[in-house]
């Protein structure tokens, strides 16, 4: 099979030493067997973005090629890495397998977030992740109400709610006791932070499902949202947050041998005898 790859857009972060040196080497791979590299800001001429660092750096890289649908590949340079799959030791053996074209494909679901103002302005994100509504600056808790589909569903009190998308699912959302879901389902969690009454749990709905989110009326209520990581901007009573899937979406690209559960396995210690592991 001829390679479907020519011109490729290598993403890291040279500041980082663990980055630094991979991509040197990846770099010079690369133009030693005859490929075209360009420079990230003509992403859109690209075949394929690799993206080495940790998960941070794969959502970076979804920023940049979602407009134009480039496939990402990810090499792991992180703590974590449910994104980017590829280790560093099997990083030329992985790009060489990719460039024979011996890979597979998945297409990630993300999410278009819009920020109503009350005064008719509004704000547009997009998050491969998740949108986040969470208190700000205050140790009070926030008061919001939920709706799906236009439909009323609750109202919260508590440090915020976390809206993810599969990819997003073992992100914050995890650490805020929501699902693992597989990332070929179109659906979509709705996790609370830290909620005032224990009852209030997560829910997972399908995609093609509206939520909104507004603010209620409390004294010293201050609050943000946050897409993937970044703000948004702050919240009012007056606002509306609307949350649906995105009409783009992102594709990464896994060598051989990639096992979504195998990563479940490895970055969560599943299968382990914590009482056996060393200190």
């Amino acid at each position: 099979m001829t390679n479907p790859f020519e011109k490729i857009v290598i993403l890291g972060r040279r500041g980082d030493p663990r980055v630094t040196e991979p991509m040197d080497l990846l770099t010079e791979h690369l133009t030693n067997n005859g490929l075209e590299l360009i420079a990230e800001d003509e992403i859109a001429r690209a075949d394929l973005v690799i993206a080495i660092g940790g998960d941070g750096t794969m959502l970076y890289a979804s920023r940049a090629a979602r407009e134009f649908g480039t496939p990402i590949l990810g090499i792991n340079r992180g703590r974590l890495g449910f994104l980017a799959d590829v280790t560093p030791d099997q990083m030329i053996t992985s790009v060489e397998h990719v460039l024979k074209g011996d890979y597979s494909t998945d297409s990630r679901l993300m999410l278009e977030a819009r920020l109503l103002r009350g005064d008719g302005s509004e704000k547009l994100a997009f998050a491969l992740n998740d949108v986040v509504l969470t208190r700000r600056e205050t140790g009070r808790m926030v008061d919001f109400e939920t709706r799906i589909d236009g439909k009323y569903v609750n109202t919260h009190s508590g440090d915020g709610l976390i809206i993810a998308t599969p990819t997003g699912s073992t992100a914050y959302a995890l650490s805020c006791g929501g699902p693992i879901i597989e990332p070929q389902l179109d659906a979509i969690a709705l996790v609370p932070i830290c909620p005032h009454t224990l009852t209030d749990r997560p829910v997972v709905i399908a995609a093609n499902q509206a939520v909104e989110v507004s603010l209620l009326q409390r004294d010293n209520t201050k609050a943000e949202i946050t897409v993937d990581g970044f703000s948004m901007g702050s919240i009012n009573p007056d606002d509306k947050l609307q949350i649906s899937a995105a009409n783009m979406r992102v594709t990464l690209v896994h060598p051989p041998g990639y096992d979504f559960y195998e990563i479940l396995r490895s970055k969560l210690f599943w299968g382990r005898d914590s009482r056996n592991r060393e200190t």
